[in-house]
């Protein structure tokens, strides 16, 4: 798939090999957090009418903080007393495994690919030092991971976490990179987009905003990142696409 939106290559693979930081761990009253806190509060309201039991956050490109705002999302959802399951459906460039130091023998890929006709997850959902919080990590990267995120397997997954968890939060691939997430963010009760300032292009969001439509998904809103001044980071929560505002800074992150 050629990507034509990427105006140059800003691929970051530090979080591939080192996890992304959860900010909302180690400074769990820092403002950086209270922005988290904020965003989840602000998806919950979009659940009013129509609840929001499974979510994924992705970004158009790579590199652009999707896995971060994913992760740390999960740990203030898991604060509130859910139990949330964090998936890491990015087959291609895992990192949850690394963010929370453990094994990925075993993972998302080894349910997909299992003989058995039923879906059995009590094995590869794995507990995490934040209260609440398991995760299912990616797995062995697979030689076809768009084939695998489609599989009727991977919809007999999701119907089972939704029975055994209050929120389920997966972190899938770009869309514009590959073709693996727009069917299955279809499944899904929403999507949140995550944008950069200063790297996403305008084209490539509205672009993104065009392909959750065509999978009629439903998109919640985007989470813009980066939004500090003066170099730092943070976080705001929007609807639709447009760069917006940003609630404090203080905060580098290496995003992916």
């Amino acid at each position: 798939m050629v990507n034509l939106f990427r105006k140059h290559s800003r691929v970051d693979n530090n979080s591939i090999h080192n996890g992304v930081k959860l900010i909302t761990v180690a400074q769990p009253k820092s403002v950086i957090a209270e922005q988290f806190r904020t965003i989840r509060t602000n998806i919950s309201f979009m659940g009013i009418d129509r609840p929001i039991k499974s979510l994924a956050f992705t970004s158009a490109n790579v590199s652009e903080g999707k896995s971060t705002v994913a992760a740390n999302i999960a740990v203030v959802w898991a604060n509130t007393g859910k139990r949330v399951l964090l998936i890491d459906a990015d087959l291609r460039r895992p990192t949850l495994h690394k963010t929370f130091n453990l094994s990925n023998q075993v993972g998302l890929t080894s349910i997909l690919t299992a003989d058995e006709e039923t879906v059995d997850i009590t094995s590869m959902v794995r507990g995490t030092d934040v209260n609440n919080l398991s995760v299912i990590t990616s797995g062995p990267i697979p030689p076809n991971p768009a084939e695998l995120l489609n599989s009727k397997r991977m919809r007999s997954l999701l119907n089972a976490v939704r029975n055994a968890f209050d929120v389920v939060i997966l972190d899938v691939p770009p869309l514009l990179e590959v073709s693996d997430t727009q069917a299955l963010i279809s499944q899904l009760d929403g999507v949140v987009l995550v944008v950069k300032v200063g790297q996403t292009q305008k084209i490539a969001a509205k672009r993104a905003v065009e392909l959750t439509k065509l999978s009629k998904a439903r998109l919640l809103g985007y989470v813009m990142n980066d939004v500090g001044r003066g170099g730092d980071s943070a976080y705001g929560y929007g609807y639709g696409y447009g760069y917006g505002y940003g609630y404090g800074y203080g905060y580098s992150t290496d995003n992916k």
